[in-house]
């Protein structure tokens, strides 16, 4: 049998029966309990197989194992450190006594293998006794969480990040994702065991989740993600992400009221009750149907504080006169050569500054992929790398930046179809929030059949709106216009979006447009904001002047900077 043709369940299978079963055998032991057992108890068949789909039920622990040893398809290509076993289970009195206080049994702290110990805790600089959390991952010890009794936390450094919990989701359709390790525990004691814990609760920037990177495969097969958070700004920013990558189709929310989380819940309403909000979560409100009750806090926040910022790159002088949302996409036109691909690169690289947001570029003319990558790296650095940069840490610092933050779909044949498919999975996989399609002309529909331009345009445009909407991701599109003229002066004149093959359907159906212009003799760049959806966001016919930096390969601003705290053009 060859392993490496083997995959079953969404998985890669690495090492064939890990537990040594019978093969082909229906029934069996458990290599989880069995062991555990009374000796003329041991060889008892408490097992079901499932060797197609690689899972055992334990009829006497009640618990679903995996067969096989898996290597995850998602998961990161770099190397992490192994933690030593040392712990699992090992508790004392004041510890199963403290559970106690929280809702939680004896039997729950064993059941998900809490153990106890001594550890070094960076917040208190000294060795602590700590509660810790063994993250497993195939049967596997990956990761530990450490608390102490400050409520100071720390994960085992250079671990993978995982969920907590994660092998208790396989074989379910279902399953259940909260914010700590004491909510799995609480909702365990409820008698809900297929429930899981990010391994580093929420923040207010939720585009970072790495454990969801390394587990997605893990979600392929569930039709109900139940989504029980904390009920704080962090904890709904985290639902938010966590819905735009899963899915909302599968999506459902359990709200503790005016409880925190989980944990707070059992303690306060007992097993039951927290038992019934599981059950009774409700679906994320449907697509393409709105009623008031789904937007009252935004219309309520509207009416609070007016419109909400827009998001911005970082430039000044562009910053005054543009800015966006996401679920948006921007059209960026200008003759050849005028620096559109280079801006476009910039605005990226600064809106993961100041926001953490990751890119993927559908970018045929920026091909080949490593000069393309080195005019990210050159803007990430702000300077041109030498050979005497080579693997210095500011070299590796940079690289793994790009490595982790940009992306590139590199394809023989690009079609609309095909980029926005793996933009949903970089979506799902990365966290991405820009997508960058450069140019237009060369990623086309692959069921362009129309000879109707201004037909063909309005069908890609909407393509590309469902999908930033859907995603929640802003999509640059570089169009070329058709052929310029000279005029009077000798000079080219500046394109408009009515310019772009397709005509009025561009200006139409864009967001927002923006011109890159180059003036060689001034040796100048302008950047004019053709369109702004929305006057909050920008001023149209504004503009804002740059200078080529050639060693970062970035537009630097060429005339006054405003300082921050005057008013906005459509302010004033």
């Amino acid at each position: 049998m060859q392993v490496e043709e083997i995959e079953i369940n969404g998985f890669q299978i690495e090492n064939f029966n890990q537990h040594g079963l019978d093969v082909g055998k229906s029934q069996g032991t458990c290599p989880l309990c069995s062991s555990s057992r009374k000796p003329e108890n041991k060889k008892a068949k408490c097992a079901s197989y499932d060797w197609e789909r690689g899972l055992g039920t334990c009829h006497n622990c009640d618990s679903t194992f995996q067969m096989h040893t898996y290597k995850r398809k998602g998961k990161a290509e770099r190397d992490y450190v192994i933690p030593e076993q040392t712990t699992v289970g090992q508790l004392d009195s004041k510890i199963v006594d403290w559970f106690k206080t929280r809702g939680i049994s004896e039997q729950t702290l064993k059941d998900v293998k809490v153990g106890v110990g001594k550890e070094f805790m960076p917040q208190t600089g000294k060795t602590e006794n700590t509660i810790q959390f063994n993250y497993l991952v195939g049967g596997q010890l990956t990761n530990i969480k450490y608390r102490d009794a400050r409520k100071n936390f720390k994960l085992y450094k250079g671990a993978e990040k995982v969920f907590y919990n994660i092998d208790n989701i396989v074989g379910h359709d279902e399953c259940i994702i909260v914010e700590g390790e004491m909510d799995v525990l609480a909702l365990h004691e409820a008698g809900i065991k297929n429930a899981i814990s990010v391994p580093n609760g929420a923040t207010l920037n939720s585009n970072n989740l790495d454990y969801l990177d390394n587990c997605i495969d893990y979600f392929e097969d569930k039709e109900k993600i139940i989504l029980a958070v904390d009920n704080d700004e962090p904890g709904q920013a985290l639902q938010q992400e966590l819905i735009r990558r899963l899915g909302a189709e599968v999506c459902f929310i359990a709200s503790f009221e005016e409880c925190k989380d989980a944990n707070d819940y059992l303690i306060k309403y007992g097993k039951e009750k927290l038992s019934e909000k599981i059950n009774n979560a409700r679906p994320v409100p449907l697509e393409n149907v709105t009623t008031f009750k789904d937007v009252e806090d935004e219309v309520t926040d509207f009416v609070k504080h007016g419109f909400k910022p827009g998001f911005q790159v970082g430039l000044n002088n562009f910053d005054r006169i543009f800015s966006t949302y996401t679920g948006q996409f921007i059209t960026v036109t200008g003759i050849p050569s005028s620096g559109k691909s280079d801006f476009v690169d910039q605005m990226v690289v600064g809106y993961n500054n100041n926001y953490k947001w990751k890119t993927a570029f559908a970018s045929p003319e920026n091909a080949p992929t490593y000069l393309h990558a080195h005019k990210l790296m050159r803007k990430v650095w702000q300077d041109m790398p030498t050979r005497s940069d080579i693997g210095t840490d500011k070299w590796k610092q940079v690289a793994e930046h790009v490595n982790n933050n940009f992306f590139f779909i590199d394809m023989e044949r690009y079609t609309l179809e095909s980029v926005l498919r793996k933009g949903a999975e970089l979506v799902k996989r990365k966290g991405i929030k820009c997508l960058v399609i450069d140019p237009f002309n060369k990623v086309r529909d692959v069921d362009a059949k129309s000879d109707d331009v201004n037909r063909y345009t309005m069908d890609y445009l909407a393509k590309i709106e469902a999908f930033c909407k859907k995603y929640d991701v802003l999509t640059f599109i570089v169009a070329h216009p058709t052929k310029m003229y000279k005029g009077q002066d000798g000079k080219i004149e500046e394109p408009t979006m009515y310019n772009i093959k397709g005509g009025g359907e561009w200006y139409d159906a864009s967001y927002h447009g923006l011109l890159v212009h180059r003036d060689y003799e001034a040796k100048t760049t302008k950047v004019k904001v053709l369109k702004v959806k929305f006057q909050n966001l920008g001023q149209n016919g504004a503009e804002s002047y740059f200078t080529w930096e050639p060693r970062s390969g970035s537009f630097v601003p060429n005339e006054p900077v405003v300082e921050d705290g005057g008013p906005m053009p459509w302010e004033a």
